[in-house]
């Protein structure tokens, strides 16, 4: 059995991990296929996909605030309170075993319904070419790799360019990999018509396809390549459309789609291709590809610059793909350059914005510092999506630089003559043999790359310095001038890394005896503790944020915990109070168990970055644990409480 469940609560930051974690471990102990996706501050994470729906018994909502149930039409749904559960996740999980839960029909489409109202929003040519393309693109990767690798290690230098001895067992292996380039073609049109006209236009798609690859067909010599591939593969789908619209006896609808469709399909456009269409488009075909092959000089340096701005202006979008399938298809043509700028150009916008990171610290907050790291790996593998991030958040600077950046280096790499044997692009494919003068597309990439680095930060203006953090030791980064005579105005508050509960709290910050006989008195209490620690610039405004979060809906846990939390303007850096009454205070709990153990957490309004969330969760989690919360309520001074909490993390 397979149940899936949603938690989530008005601020997101304990309870939604609680729910998680406690439901995950019932579903375990009950031997129950659970998976759970949270919706906390730090967004969704965990997030169930159409095909964990679509395999799903049943749907448990665990939520406080509203969860959208689009996606669960059909699906026995139960939907209850958060802290529901975290107190009784086995006995949710029951009723779902049990069925007695009903199914979720309101006026909601299903999961399959809005994913094909999200299909019909986007533009159903770009939609059926790319469907084609990815199925495409495999065959291209293996037959270029497999040449590559071939022509490494088999070849030998002749007059004519490196050549494989018949004899070889490398000339077995590039006859491989030239079995894989002769399916491009056929496997373009085959899924292009797929996506058009569902299976029944897969057969006259490939064999379209096929045709419109062999010129023998229709008296050419080259054949009408990859534009010949794409009409033929519209050409079947829409003609399978328009066969599947005929109204025929209920007797041989059943033999339709894989009789009469598939058969008429592709009499159609196979003899429109041999009669009609194939000699015209292998024309063109061939016109464009002794063009590509004659370009010198200006020409060629045009071609470089549209290319590496397609590439680099979208990153990953509609205009990158272009560029990237027509440089695959001129691989099959036997013109690597074309695909050598382009996989200079690839790699160039993450690369570049990791270098930026790394050699002008003071643009970029640590949030940005760890994505440049990640941005840079991915260039490496070339993954263009990897600058995305820095796009999306200051795009007037950072697109005019990484579209700058490709455009110079895919000039450079045209110029040098480098090539790329396989549809892919960045060092990795270099590194694999698949690069025609390795040398060269190396410095067209460093040269791109250095040009993007040079001309985000000469563009970009430095971030507020990041102020340091209870826990680190008193190590602070260099502020500006500015900044400096800001601070007493307005806290200051960045990203700063944090990895476990102890990055935001000191021994200061704990209180293993609290004197306050009511909730609010424990509260009161526990804000002193901060602001005595310089943590607050007003007790009363963030007090009103942690009264405000409770009155939404209690803190109190249950077994004995609270967490109460808030975000507000009055603070300063992001701090967690632990204090401890032995004797329990009255907390609202759902259990009605008074709280002992309270976790109080304050978050700068204006906080960059979720790892200070991150680290609540995993709070939450280590509460989880029986053996803990007894090891923590048996401390005897505040440095053996600081020192258990060090676990946490």
């Amino acid at each position: 059995m397979k149940i899936l469940a949603v938690t989530a609560c008005p601020v997101g930051i304990a309870h939604t991990y609680m729910a998680a974690e406690n439901l995950q471990k019932a579903g375990d102990e009950m031997g129950v296929e659970m998976k759970v996706e949270t919706q906390g501050s730090i967004g969704v994470e965990n997030e169930l996909t159409e095909k964990d729906i679509a395999e799903a018994d049943g749907i448990i909502i665990a939520s406080d605030k509203d969860v959208s149930k689009e996606r669960f039409g059909g699906k026995k749904l139960l939907v209850v309170g958060v802290q529901e559960g975290i107190r009784e996740p086995k006995k949710l999980i029951q009723k779902i075993i049990d069925k007695d839960v009903s199914v979720y029909k309101g006026d909601m489409p299903s999961a399959e319904t809005v994913k094909q109202k999200k299909k019909e929003k986007e533009n159903p040519i770009y939609r059926h070419l790319m469907n084609g393309v990815s199925y495409m693109i495999p065959f291209i990767v293996v037959g270029g790799l497999l040449i590559a690798i071939s022509l490494a290690l088999g070849g030998n230098q002749t007059a004519e360019g490196i050549q494989i001895p018949d004899d070889s067992f490398w000339k077995q292996i590039e006859s491989l990999g030239a079995a894989s380039f002769s399916f491009m073609v056929p496997i373009l049109a085959g899924f292009i018509a797929y996506s058009i006209a569902d299976r029944p236009g897969l057969a006259p798609g490939i064999i379209g396809g096929y045709i419109a690859a062999d010129g023998s067909f229709y008296g050419s010599e080259a054949g009408a390549g990859f534009i010949g591939g794409i009409i033929a593969g519209f050409l079947a789908g829409y003609v399978v459309l328009a066969i599947k619209k005929i109204k025929v006896p209920k007797a041989i609808q059943p033999v339709m789609p894989i009789i009469f469709i598939p058969i008429i399909g592709s009499l159609i456009v196979g003899l429109a291709f041999i009669f009609v269409i194939g000699a015209p488009v292998a024309g063109i075909f061939e016109g464009l590809t002794a063009w590509l092959e004659g370009m010198q000089g200006t020409s060629a340096v045009l071609l470089a610059l549209i290319l590496g701005g397609m590439i680099a202006i979208d990153m990953g979008g509609p205009f990158n793909k272009v560029a990237f399938l027509f440089g695959a298809a001129m691989i099959a043509e036997g013109n690597y350059e074309i695909m050598g700028a382009i996989a200079v150009a690839i790699c160039i916008p993450p690369i570049g914005m990791g270098l930026a990171t790394f050699i002008n610290k003071k643009k970029y907050h640590q949030a940005e510092r760890e994505t440049g790291k990640a941005s840079f790996t991915m260039g490496l593998f070339g993954i263009t999506e990897g600058a995305i991030p820095f796009a999306a958040q200051d795009p007037l600077r950072v697109i005019p630089s990484i579209v700058v950046g490709s455009m110079t280096g895919a000039v450079v790499a045209m110029l040098s003559s480098v090539g790329d044997r396989v549809a892919h692009g960045g060092p990795i494919v270099a590194v694999l043999g698949a690069v025609d003068n390795v040398f060269m597309f190396f410095v067209a990439a460093a040269i791109g790359v250095v040009v993007t680095a040079f001309m985000v930060n000469l563009l970009k203006k430095d971030v507020a310095a990041v102020e340091s953090i209870p826990g680190d030791n008193g190590l602070e980064e260099t502020k500006e001038p500015e900044e400096e005579e800001k601070k007493a105005e307005a806290p200051q508050t960045q990203p700063k890394e944090i990895s476990k509960l102890t990055d935001i709290t000191t021994p200061e910050l704990i209180n293993i005896d609290l004197a306050g006989a009511t909730r609010d008195d424990v509260i009161d209490e526990l804000i002193q503790t901060l602001d005595h620690n310089e943590i607050l610039v007003s007790q009363t405004d963030f007090k009103e944020a942690i009264i405000n979060r409770e009155n939404q809906s209690t803190t109190g846990l249950g077994m004995n915990i609270a967490i109460p939390h808030g975000k507000s303007s009055a603070v300063k850096n992001p701090a967690v109070v632990f204090g401890m009454k032995r004797d329990g205070v009255d907390w609202n709990s759902m259990d009605g168990t008074d709280a002992k153990l309270i976790f109080m957490i304050a978050v700068p309004e204006n906080r960059q970055g979720d790892d200070h969330l991150k680290i609540l969760q995993m709070l939450s989690r280590q509460l989880m644990d029986e053996q803990f919360r007894e090891e923590l309520l048996n401390v005897q001074t505040k440095e053996e409480a600081y020192e258990l909490l060090q676990k946490v993390k």
